[in-house]
């Protein structure tokens, strides 16, 4: 049996770190050594100030950085070094050419395998951790057979992350499952069995699923596109709502109790974000569109739509209440991460509420815990979400140092991600230092519980999918109805 002692990881982000990190605290006898082009990144790794937040993160990095845990910019030695070679580089939609919008990105992912080609030696197992479209682990494959050389012996593997970001550490430690797939000839076989007993340290046995490569690639986008749509139809079902005065909560409960359904990602909100969902739902139109299987193309296109959708509606209901103009009003945006106990805002829900709120001149006061002024002011000022205008941001949108300067002054509050900090602020301190009538738009669904005394302090409330007792005789139905709610696909997929 292939016995790994040294792992190398090419890439240090929301992945590569807290993957190798969780290994290295497992398993005290293997050197793993985390490696990166960006040196910055590498420093942070390196300090007290880790480059993301992850709950539980700085622990198990501090438990044993500097003992068999590493983190470099010399990423040749460490390839050299390794038996195993995870890749966990970024693999993004493509921004132009053919599939742009859909189709991932693999040249990062082709670029780790030319310099594993180029500088490896021995025996070695290379590991997908990236989320990958099917069959990359070919292209891998085709990469090595094409530069052969007689001292070096490659095995490709898929080992997909299943983690969700704010649970990630807790994820990797107790998984739900861990899936592996190879080649099935003696030769992969081995490399899955080296890799299966890396996790057998702590993960069960009989959640270690062992798959060929293809099932492997294939379930972890099929298990990110379920999960989006899940969420999608939930939300698809609070438009609903709204409209016939049913509750969407409590009718997420009713169907969530049938266990055939089951009450995960039955949430409703203004949208799911982060770096996952839609890439790899993307990835799969194209894939179905590549394969022409194109009634289930449109099918999973539908999960997007009705994402993109849910987040335009949001933005037309804070418009039409507040008397169908928003132009130069301060609205306090409280939360920017795409969810709570992250400071992760790749495809978050609230860059494009920002954008409808901005396009319409609001003024936005944004604060967020964990996410730096730097990192909205740069998510503000795409091309696709500023519109050919990047200075505008610095007209409309201040970053705020505390929830309570974001909201005085302020026409409305619309929170956007579920931080559970603003469960707990003074709202009749905010409500007297803004204008009135105050309103607070909930896309989240976290003040739920405090929409009676919210009332009585004088606010409007609105939420998601749910009609709460108007204070205020003023509807703009028909006016919010002219808003491009149903803007074209292609429109879409450009922000």
């Amino acid at each position: 049996m292939v016995v790994i002692k040294k792992i190398c990881c090419i890439g240090a982000g929301y992945v590569g770190g807290p993957t190798c990190s969780v290994i290295a605290q497992m398993c005290k006898d293997i050197a793993v050594t985390v490696v990166d082009v960006n040196a910055e990144r590498i420093k942070a790794w390196n300090s007290n100030q880790l480059p993301i937040f992850e709950p539980g993160l700085q622990e198990v990095v501090e438990s044993c950085r500097g003992q068999n845990l590493f983190f470099s910019t010399d990423i040749d030695k460490a390839i050299k070094d390794a038996d195993l070679v995870f890749i966990s580089v970024n693999t993004p939609s493509k921004t132009f050419g053919i599939g742009k919008g859909r189709a991932a990105d693999l040249k990062y992912i082709e670029a780790c395998a030319r310099r594993i080609a180029e500088v490896g030696i021995g025996n070695k197992i290379v590991v997908e951790k990236s989320t990958v479209p099917v069959r990359a682990a070919e292209s891998i494959r085709r990469i090595f057979n094409a530069n052969t050389k007689c001292n070096l012996n490659l095995q490709v593997l898929s080992n997909p992350e299943f983690l969700a970001e704010g649970t990630a550490i807790n994820d990797l430690k107790n998984p739900d499952r861990v899936l592996i797939g190879g080649d099935e000839t003696p030769e992969g076989g081995k490399a899955i069995q080296a890799l299966k007993s890396i996790y057998e340290r702590w993960v069960p046995e009989n959640k270690i699923i062992t798959t060929n490569t293809w099932s492997s690639e294939l379930s972890k986008l099929a298990a990110n596109a379920f999960l989006a749509q899940r969420i999608s139809s939930i939300n698809s079902i609070s438009a609903l709502c709204e409209a016939t005065g049913a509750d969407v909560e409590e009718v997420a409960h009713a169907i969530g109790t049938d266990q055939r359904i089951g009450s995960r990602f039955l949430k409703a909100s203004i949208g799911f974000g982060g770096s996952c969902f839609q890439k790899d739902v993307l990835n799969l139109v194209y894939l179905c569109e590549a394969l022409n299987l194109p009634e289930v193309a449109r099918y999973w296109q539908q999960v997007i739509e009705i994402n993109d959708y849910q987040r335009r509606r949001f933005a037309a209901r804070v418009i039409g209440c507040l008397f169908n103009t928003v132009t130069d009003k301060k609205i306090g945006l409280l939360g920017f991460a795409f969810k709570k106990n992250t400071g992760d805002t790749r495809e978050s829900s609230s860059i494009y509420v920002s954008k409808y709120l901005m396009d319409e001149g609001a003024k936005l006061h944004i604060f967020d815990p964990k996410v730096k002024k730097e990192q909205i002011i740069q998510d503000l000022s795409q091309t696709s979400i500023c519109d050919d205008d990047p200075d505008r941001v610095s007209r409309l949108v201040t970053i705020a140092l505390d929830p309570y300067e974001a909201c005085k002054n302020a026409h409305a509050i619309v929170i956007c991600t579920e931080w559970d900090m603003f469960k707990e602020l003074d709202y009749e301190k905010i409500y007297k230092g803004m204008l009135k009538p105050a309103f607070i738009f909930d896309g989240r669904r976290i003040l739920d519980s405090l929409h009676g005394k919210l009332q009585h302090i004088g606010f409007q409330v609105e939420t998601i999918g749910k009609k709460v007792t108007e204070l205020i005789p003023f509807t703009a139905k028909k006016e919010i109805s002219r808003m491009d709610l149903q803007a074209p696909a292609a429109k879409k997929l450009k922000i």
